[in-house]
C-alpha cells in the first residue's frame, strides 16, 4: 500500500521515497514536505515500480536493500520505465564499487546512511532541476527540428543538415557551408545565425565572386582617411560592421591566394587593420563560410590554403542537390505555393498530380532556387489558385516539346525561352569549369565581368 503524505497544493511536484525502514520513511516524508515537493511513500520495490508508473514521480529517493528486490535491480528498471528521472540512492551500504554501478547504471548520485537533510534536500533540488532543464531542452530541440522540417523538408536525405543545424547553432564554431548553386547556402547560414547566441548582432554578409579583387580588402576591412586615391573619410570594414554577429563569406572558391593570406591572420589573431591603418582592431565575429565547390578536394589540389581551411571548417555543413531530395520537392513546392500566394494575394487551392508528377521528374539544376522561382511563377500565372502543367510546362529549361509548351505562347517569347535557356546552361558550364570563378567564367565566354553577374542574377544561377 503507498502513502502520499497530506500536503496542500496538487501541483507540487512528487517525489517517490522508496524504503523499508517506515520510521525513516516518515522522517524523509517530513523532510521532503518542508521543502515543498509531495513525498510520495513505497515500502518495496514492486509498490515502487507501481507508483513510478502511476504517479510520475519528479524523483526518486531510493534504498539499495529491499524486502522483495536488490534495489540495483530496481533501479534499472525505473530507468526503462522514465530515463529522464533522476534517481538518488540512499544506502547503509557504502562500499565504492555498488556506488560507482548504481551511477553507471543511471543513478543521480549515491548518498550513504547517516546523512544530513540538508545533503539530501541540496541533491534532491539539484536532481529535480537537472532533470526539468534536460526536459525543456529536448521540447526546445523537438520544436526547433520541427521548424526546421518546415523550411529545409523532411527526406532522409535533408535529415543530417537539419540535425548538424542543431548541433552547430550554439556554438561559435567557424562553419563552412557545402553545396550547389541555389541549394539554400545563404539561407542556411541565416538559420544558423538566428537560433545562435548571436541572433542579436548584425548579420553580415559578402560576395566574394562580386568584388573586383582590388577591392575585396577594403571592404572586407574597411581603410583610413587618406589610405589611397579617393579616400576622403575613415570607412569600416564588414568585419567591423558584423561586431558581435555572423559574417557570412560567399563564394568561398573566389577567394585569391592573398586575400587567403591575410583572412588566415585575422582569423588566427582576432583582430585586423584598416588599410593605411597603424591601430589594430580588435573582433569578435562568428565566421559562416559557404561555397559550390569542394573545400577538400581543392586543398589536395592546393587551390586553398590547408591552413585556413582548417580555421574556417571547424564544422562543415554538405547540403544535397535537390534532385537528391524527391520526397522533399512537392513538399517544398506546397510551402512556396503557400508563400507565393500571400505575397500575390491570390488564392491558393491545390497543385494538381500532373504538376507534381513534372516537379518530381525534373532535374532540378538550379534547385531549391529554381524550384521557388518556379512555383512563385506559376502562381502568378493561375486564374483560380490550381496549379496545372500549362502554369509551369515553359517554365522547366530544357522541356521544350509540343506537349509541354502553352499553344498560346508567342514564337518570339517562345525564341527568347530558348535563348535563355542556352545562355543559362553556357554559364553554369563556365562556372563549373572554373570552379566558380566568375572573373574567369567572363573571360571563357568573351563578355565583361558585369553582364555575366547580371545574367546570372537573371537566371537565379546564385547561391
Amino acid at each position: 500500500m503507498s502513502h502520499i503524505f497530506d500536503v496542500d497544493g496538487d501541483s507540487m511536484e512528487k517525489v517517490l521515497i522508496v524504503d523499508d525502514d517506515k520510521d525513516l520513511s516518515n522522517v524523509f516524508a517530513k523532510l521532503v514536505a518542508l521543502n515543498n515537493y509531495t513525498p510520495v511513500k513505497a515500502f518495496d520495490g514492486m509498490e515502487a515500480l507501481e507508483l513510478c508508473k502511476k504517479e510520475n514521480p519528479a524523483a526518486v529517493l531510493l534504498d539499495l536493500v529491499l524486502p522483495d528486490a536488490n534495489g540495483i535491480q530496481i533501479l534499472q528498471q525505473m530507468k526503462v520505465l522514465n530515463p529522464d528521472m533522476p534517481v538518488i540512492i540512499v544506502t547503509g551500504l557504502g562500499d565504492i564499487e555498488t556506488a560507482i554501478k548504481s551511477i553507471k547504471l543511471g543513478a543521480y548520485d549515491f548518498i550513504v546512511k547517516p546523512l544530513k537533510g540538508d545533503r539530501l534536500i541540496l541533491t534532491l533540488k539539484r536532481a529535480i532541476e537537472k532533470s526539468e532543464l534536460s526536459r525543456k531542452v529536448k521540447q526546445l530541440s523537438s520544436f526547433v527540428g520541427s521548424q526546421l522540417e518546415l523550411s529545409l523538408g523532411r527526406s532522409d536525405a535533408i535529415q543530417p543538415v537539419i540535425q548538424q543545424i542543431q548541433q552547430v547553432a550554439i556554438s561559435d564554431f567557424a562553419i563552412i557551408i557545402e553545396g550547389e548553386t541555389g541549394s539554400g547556402k545563404n539561407f542556411i547560414a541565416r538559420l544558423i545565425h538566428d537560433l545562435g547566441k548571436r541572433v542579436d548582432g548584425p548579420f553580415v554578409s559578402i560576395d566574394m565572386g562580386a568584388i573586383p579583387e582590388s577591392l575585396i580588402e577594403s571592404e572586407l576591412f574597411g581603410y583610413d582617411k587618406g589610405a589611397f586615391t579617393g579616400a576622403e573619410r575613415k570607412k569600416s570594414g564588414l568585419f567591423e560592421l558584423a561586431e558581435g554577429g555572423t559574417i557570412i563569406i560567399d563564394e568561398l572558391q573566389n577567394m585569391s591566394p592573398l586575400v587567403q593570406s591575410k583572412l588566415l591572420k585575422v582569423v588566427e589573431e582576432r583582430r585586423f587593420y584598416h588599410l593605411g591603418g597603424m591601430k589594430p582592431v580588435a573582433i569578435d565575429v562568428r565566421i559562416i563560410a559557404c561555397t559550390n565547390m569542394d573545400i577538400k578536394k581543392a586543398v589536395l589540389e592546393k587551390k586553398f590554403r590547408e591552413d585556413l581551411f582548417f580555421r574556417l571548417g571547424e564544422f562543415i555543413i554538405q547540403i544535397p542537390p535537390l534532385r537528391e531530395r524527391l520526397e522533399d520537392i512537392t513538399f517544398l513546392a506546397q510551402r512556396f505555393f503557400r508563400e507565393a500566394a500571400e505575397e500575390l494575394d491570390k488564392p491558393m487551392m491545390k497543385i494538381t498530380d500532373e504538376v507534381k508528377h513534372l516537379l518530381i521528374n525534373y532535374g532540378w539544376p538550379g534547385n531549391v532556387r529554381e524550384l521557388k522561382n518556379v512555383i512563385r511563377r506559376a502562381t502568378l500565372l493561375s486564374i483560380d489558385g490550381i496549379l496545372r502543367p500549362d502554369n509551369i510546362s515553359f517554365l522547366l529549361k530544357g522541356k521544350y516539346s509540343c506537349d509541354t509548351i502553352s499553344p498560346l505562347m508567342p514564337l518570339k517569347e517562345l525564341s527568347a525561352l530558348a535563348v535563355k535557356d542556352v545562355e543559362s546552361k553556357a554559364i553554369c558550364a563556365a562556372l563549373k569549369h572554373t570552379e566558380g570563378n566568375k572573373s574567369q567564367a567572363a573571360r571563357l565566354l568573351k563578355i565583361d565581368y558585369k553582364t555575366l553577374l547580371t545574367k546570372i542574377r537573371e537566371y537565379n544561377l546564385s547561391n
